[in-house]
């Protein structure tokens, strides 16, 4: 997937975040990064992509940035979350922030949209601090909603925006593997039929908590909440007092007789 194509992949996500099933996405994105960014703590926090979640609501970080790219984000100003203005415009491979500056990084719906997520990966991992945060947000295409767009072929009516390259939980923790990011949590979510009505999606709300229950793992959207680990690093911590030991008391080596 090229850049352009990349761009315009991005601009239908944005669309299809405006209908039933986007909606529902939302919902339930927001209550999980809500959530798990309450207790991450640090200084620096940037969302990449995607305003019209606002993924660090609930984060208490003094420094929060939204960034979008340059080619879409006068569109995303205006469909931002909040109408919440766009601090940073850049391109996802080439991230303008120092390395290990940051201590959280939010990136929902970046890697599977972007031209080369390997380079988007490696600029994240560069720009954390170590012991740094990452969370991803993603489709998953082993769920019913995978499923149906397997089918577009067929059907010639697609469910998800077609562009996207949807990336499974099991590849996505090798990719971060290998950049010494280890996860520490992963979430499921959206567990209805892929319905394009609104009412059919509330209908089928009896199967969130049955899905969280019987079949975890095939939600329609994951979370991944992975941290950064550098080798070698050990953790200090504080040098408590203690008492010098006493002078040592000479011992025979042997008993008279």
């Amino acid at each position: 997937m090229d850049s352009a194509a990349s761009e315009k992949s991005i601009i239908a996500l944005d669309d299809w975040l405006q209908t039933p099933a986007g909606a529902y996405v939302r919902a339930w994105e927001q209550a999980c990064l809500d959530e798990l960014t309450a207790d991450i703590f640090g200084y620096n926090a940037v969302q990449i992509g995607l305003p019209q979640i606002d993924a660090l609501a609930a984060s208490r970080m003094p420094n929060k940035w939204q960034a979008a790219t340059r080619t879409s984000s006068r569109e995303q100003v205006a469909l931002g979350a909040g109408k919440r203005q766009i601090a940073v415009a850049l391109d996802f491979a080439e991230l303008p922030f120092a390395s290990q500056s940051l201590d959280l990084v939010v990136m929902p719906h970046v890697l599977e949209f972007a031209a080369e997520p390997h380079q988007v990966l490696r600029e994240v991992e560069r720009v954390l601090i170590a012991e740094g945060q990452l969370i991803i947000c993603g489709f998953n295409p082993a769920s019913l909603w995978g499923l149906r767009q397997g089918l577009t072929r067929v059907t010639r009516s697609p469910y998800l925006p077609v562009a996207g390259e949807f990336i499974s939980m099991p590849r996505m923790k090798d990719w971060l593997k290998l950049l010494n990011l280890g996860v520490s949590r992963s979430h499921f979510g959206c567990y209805a039929p892929p319905c394009r009505a609104a009412q059919w999606i509330e209908r089928y709300a009896f199967m969130e908590p049955a899905g969280r229950r019987w079949w975890p793992y095939l939600g329609a959207v994951y979370m991944v909440h992975a941290i950064k680990r550098v080798k070698g690093m050990t953790m200090i911590g504080p040098a408590w007092n203690r008492k010098s030991a006493t002078a040592p008391q000479a011992v025979p080596a042997t008993n008279r007789k």
